[in-house]
Order: C-alpha cells, then structure tokens, then sequence
C-alpha cells in the first residue's frame, strides 16, 4: 500500500514502470542488481520510485559529488514532503565512508547514484560493510576505463531501452553530428598525447599545454559560428583555466558565455545557471542582454545537470573514458519544446574512439568486464 500511494505521486514512463517491476523481481534472487538507462531518461525518477519500496527500512542514497547529493534530495523531497524526518539519508560516499562505522542504524538499501564509480575502494568498504541490505546501482554507462567489470559487488545488470530506441520512440532528441577529420593536424596531435592521469585519463597538465592555446581557441570559437550562430549550448573544457580562456576568448567575439566550475561560488553557481536556463531558444536568444548563450565548463554538468532545451554540446576536451563521453554528449539530448535536435560538436575527435552517442553496445560485456 505504501509504495502504491508513492507511485501515484511519482509519474512514470512505461520503460520505468517496467524497470521498476525488473528490479522488484531481480531483488527475489539476488541482493545487489545494477540498472543502465541513458542519459536523460529519468534515473533519478526510477530512484524516487524504488526508494518508495523501502519506506518502512533505513534507505541510503550515495552519490558521488554534492552536486549531485543537492539534486537527489529535491527530487526526493517533491514526493517525500517530510523527508527529513523519514528513515531516509541522501549523503556523500566522502562523508559516509567517514561516519557509517558511528551510525546506528542499518540500511535495508543502499542506492549508489553514478554506479560506474562505486569500485572505488571507498564504495566498496561501505557496500560490504553491510552485507545484509539490498544494494541498487543506477548507471548511464557500466563501463571502467580500467576495463575492470563490477561483478564482485553487484550480482547482475539490467538495462533499459538502447539510446536509438528512445530517440525513434521520442523520449530522447534527434541530433546531428560534426567531428573533426580522423586524418586532421588537431586529430593527430591528440593522438600524441602519452601521458595519463591518476584515473588512467589524459594527463590534465599535458591537456592543458597542447590545447589550451589561441589557435585551439580559434578553431572552437569558429565551429560554434559556422554551424550553432546564436544557440543555447554547453561546452565542456580540460581545466578551469581552459574555460576560462574559451569564455573569455567567446565574449570578445560576440558570443555571451560564461565560464562555471566547482570553484565558482555556489550563489553565483545557481545564478548564472537559473540565467543559463532562462534564456530562450533561438531565434529570439539575444533579445535580452541578460541571457547567457554558452556555458563553459569542467565536469560540473557531466553528471546530473537538467537544461533539456541545450541546442548544442561542444566537446573541447579529450578523454579515454565512455563515460564521460556519453555524460557530455548526454546533456543535449533531452527533449523540449521547440526543440527539433541537437548539434554535437566534436572539436576533440572522441567520434573516432567511441563512434556515434546512439551506437548500439555491449554493456553486459563490460559489466563483466569482457571489453
């Protein structure tokens, strides 16, 4: 009865609902279970949703960022009106692998919001702890860039509708696709690129030195004239000083951009955001000298960002990782009103390496770790 009073506050699409009845079965037989579905199809819904299967247990929603901790509890708090004062704790895994040895209470759930973290070590030291609670791990992308797979913590994966799917079901906006040529100078001179970061990434400093330069600069700013004049758009950049020059080199050629990170302050953050959002769709973009046309920035909107009328994403930043390449190009592809398609453009060539975003692929494969 529970549950169905908070499925009649919670709509779902019937790709949900079917999840929803997936995940219930899988919970029968196994105690962990990983859930794909892309970017922009509603986890955070489905979560709410589960969530609402557990009210009478300690449930424990884990993300990674608090960003996305932030977003989480007010979607939680719109069907949960007094979630502060139910059994259930939207946190940090940096602040809960500190505290949960302090913690009386045990969790019948634990929810692992961006899953593809949680072999982390930290993850796991908390998902083990507990080897009693159900264990749900939400995902757009189970994938590793170590190639390791996740089935020592969760027992089986489900997945959802392939991105082609809904975007020929119109759950996920069309788009067109421009890369640079896999044979051009910028092309080649990623390819050099030898050295990796901690994460087994490219190497931001190496990053920042070969691309954070004024013919890059030129080259980004020219691709957003030529084919996305006057649009509402995301450009995702190495390093906040990268952002920093792309928005800067954009404002004195004519485009309003903005650039925004982590370290922006989170008054000015949520401002320039709601700015961001507000402004209209073209044509009628630069009717007011307060819109914002183009966000620059650094991860901060790979994960958990909500813009769905976003007309383009430009990707100026090269990376090993699926993830992150299906999270950027992700934030376009939402659906809206007005909204014909999106335009993705591929100033770094991750075309090259990944393919297409709506390219069909194997996730079993790498839940296992088999790619």
């Amino acid at each position: 009865m529970l549950f169905e009073m908070t499925m009649k506050k919670i709509k779902l699409f019937d790709y949900q609902e079917d999840m929803v009845k997936r995940v219930q079965e899988a919970f029968k037989h196994h105690d962990a279970v990983m859930v794909q579905m892309p970017t922009g199809t509603g986890k955070t819904y489905l979560l709410a949703a589960l969530v609402g299967l557990f009210l009478k247990e300690e449930v424990w929603v884990v993300a990674h960022r608090r960003e996305l901790v932030s977003q989480i509890k007010d979607t939680l708090e719109r069907f949960f009106p007094s979630l502060k004062s139910t059994s259930i704790k939207v946190t940090s895994i940096q602040w809960l692998s500190r505290h949960y040895g302090e913690m009386e209470e045990k969790p019948g759930l634990i929810v692992i919001d961006e899953a593809h973290h949680a072999l982390a070590e930290t993850y796991a030291e908390v998902m083990n702890a507990y080897p009693k609670a159900k264990k749900l791990g939400l995902t757009a992308t189970p994938y590793r860039l170590n190639g390791k797979g996740f089935t020592d913590l969760f027992d089986t994966l489900l997945c959802s509708w392939s991105m082609e799917k809904f975007i020929a079901e119109g759950r996920l906006s069309l788009y067109d696709y421009y890369s640079i040529k896999p044979d051009s100078a910028a092309q080649l001179l990623i390819d050099s690129l030898q050295k990796r970061g901690a994460d087994g990434d490219y190497q931001q400093k190496e990053l920042n030195e070969v691309m954070d330069v004024k013919p890059s600069l030129e080259r980004l700013c020219l691709t957003i004239k030529e084919y996305v004049p006057g649009t509402k758009g995301i450009v995702y950049a190495i390093s906040i000083q990268h952002a920093e020059h792309i928005a800067e080199f954009y404002r004195e050629n004519g485009i309003k951009a903005v650039a925004i990170s982590s370290k922006t302050p989170l008054a000015e953050r949520q401002k320039l955001i709601e700015r961001f959002k507000s402004s209209s769709l073209s044509p009628s973009l630069n009717s007011t000298s307060d819109d914002i046309e183009v966000l620059v920035s650094v991860d901060l909107f790979s994960e958990g960002f909500d813009c769905p009328d976003v007309e383009f994403i430009q990707l100026a930043r090269p990376t090993l990782s699926l993830a992150k390449y299906m999270q950027m190009v992700g934030r376009g592809l939402r659906v809206a009103e007005g909204k014909e398609y999106c335009v993705i453009l591929d100033n770094v060539g991750l075309y090259k390496r990944f393919g297409l975003p709506s390219v069909d692929r194997d996730w079993q494969s790498m839940f296992e770790g088999r790619t």
